[in-house]
């Protein structure tokens, strides 16, 4: 009965309630940019405040990525046992106080520790976000919502680029502003939090844990779906084995498959974007563009605010994207269009092209708000509805896993490579998306995932 629930909420289209509570879960990623990328734009006055070493550095810049590499281990784990909007109000509220907290930090071990722990609520978030979109929102709409999340990531990039801008115009003391610029993210966390407390539980997850009364309630709210098919009364079932959902996957070949795609797309886009994008404002000023000197930031932050600008637009292009050439085509254009992007960047580079840098960097973010548009939708959408969460957080160790490696890694093959080395390194990975989109990913645009029933003779007494 519960399987019969299960595919018909998979196939049924939603409701407003629905699409408000998809919303609501892609809008984190509007927080994790601010946090993630405001360090990136004051990178330069805690270094001017703390002098950090290089070891220091690379802790400092990777920090969160290894905090949410953790969260994502644990986050979709903890959801699929204790519901998703326990994990959602919970993860809100860390991050509001680990938020403000950063920002009175006495030491840069301080703010490395502070950068660690707030990674672990956005990483678990990430992961039960995507499972809640998964489980709540119709076929179409669910891929559409979760392929918007590099376009989230635009704006809260943009957002985070103007509002240090105009406070670095204002003429703020430097040690004030980065410590500002880091807390200030507690806010639209807390207008989140607010939003969510109302939002129900997921109809899908009530069902596998055999709470049909509430699962029936809810399915009327988001799907209008009275599920007849089910009591009118709760039943214990029991909780699925974590170590069941690896077995699970690899026994049918489009899970297998688009799993293993959604992993390895997800680590090449994660360092791709960590190593370049993130340490763009660097590599700008480095090279001159938009600036007089180091000591003037706002022509970079315009003209990195230009790029992101574009990224942002590609970004909310990628659901339409999908929709025209499916799951491999984005995933193929937006690799290819960041490996030619990442190749004449380094050419620019090496000759001091300023112009080209820009355009290169321009063309790079175009591709990769393509190519990382569908990883986690994949991962999660493929996954039988027991381990939605579980899927959701086990892909997004692989983003995070290389987003910790890019940061910690491109300033030492930096210096050990020169810029031009470490540029061409990166591109060998969007190279790597491009192959895996083309030879491994079986077209799953459209896919309603349903578990085969277990053959007779493989059933228990």
């Amino acid at each position: 009965m519960s399987d019969q629930a299960t595919d018909v909420l998979l196939n049924r289209n939603g409701t407003a309630s629905s699409r408000r509570g998809g919303w609501m879960m892609i809008a984190t990623i509007l927080i994790e940019a601010w946090d993630l990328y405001a360090l990136s734009f004051v990178l330069v006055f805690i270094k001017a405040e703390y002098k950090p070493t290089d070891f220091e550095l690379g802790f400092l810049t990777a920090g969160v990525q290894g905090g949410a590499l953790i969260g994502a281990i644990l986050g979709g784990y903890i959801a699929d046992r204790l519901g998703r909007k326990r994990v959602f109000v919970l993860t809100m509220i860390l991050f509001i106080a680990l938020a403000l907290a950063q920002g009175f930090s006495h030491s840069v071990w301080d703010l490395i520790i502070m950068r660690i722990l707030i990674g672990i609520p956005l990483g678990s978030d990430i992961s039960n976000g995507y499972a809640y979109i998964m489980e709540s929102m119709s076929k179409g709409a669910r891929e559409k919502m979760g392929s918007r999340w590099q376009g989230m990531f635009g704006i809260g990039e943009v957002i985070s680029i103007v509002i240090i801008t105009i406070m670095y115009a204002t003429g703020i003391d430097h040690a004030i502003l980065w410590r500002v610029a880091l807390a200030i993210g507690a806010l639209p966390a807390v207008f989140l939090l607010l939003a969510r407390l109302d939002l129900p539980e997921t109809p899908l997850y009530l069902i596998q844990r055999g709470k049909f009364v509430k699962a029936k309630e809810v399915s009327l709210k988001l799907f209008n779906e009275p599920l007849d098919m089910l009591p009118n009364q709760d039943v214990h079932i029991d909780k699925a084995k974590v170590g069941d959902f690896l077995k699970v996957i690899w026994a049918d070949p489009i899970k297998r498959k688009a799993s293993i795609f959604a992993w390895i797309s997800n680590a090449c886009q994660g360092a791709e974007f960590t190593a370049f994008g993130f340490y763009l404002p660097v590599i700008l000023i480095t090279a001159g563009v938009g600036v007089a000197s180091n000591a003037n930031l706002t022509g970079t932050n315009v003209v990195t605010a230009a790029i992101y600008v574009l990224a942002t637009i590609s970004g909310f292009l990628a659901p339409a994207m999908i929709a025209k050439t499916g799951h491999r085509g984005v995933a193929m254009w937006g690799y290819g269009l960041a490996f030619v992007g990442l190749v004449a960047g380094a050419f620019a580079l090496g000759n001091n092209i300023q112009w080209l840098i820009v355009l290169a960097a321009a063309v790079l973010m175009w591709g990769h708000y393509w190519d990382a548009s569908n990883g986690m939708t994949i991962a999660s959408m493929v996954a039988p509805a027991r381990f939605k969460a579980t899927a959701s957080g086990f892909g997004y160790i692989f983003v995070k896993g290389a987003s910790f490696f890019g940061a910690f890694v491109f300033p030492i093959m930096t210096k050990s490579w020169g810029p031009v080395g470490a540029t061409l390194a990166v591109s060998v990975l969007s190279l790597i998306g491009f192959l895996s989109a083309k030879f491994l990913l079986p077209e799953v645009y459209g896919y309603v995932e349903k578990e085969a029933a277990p053959e007779p003779s493989k059933l228990g007494a």
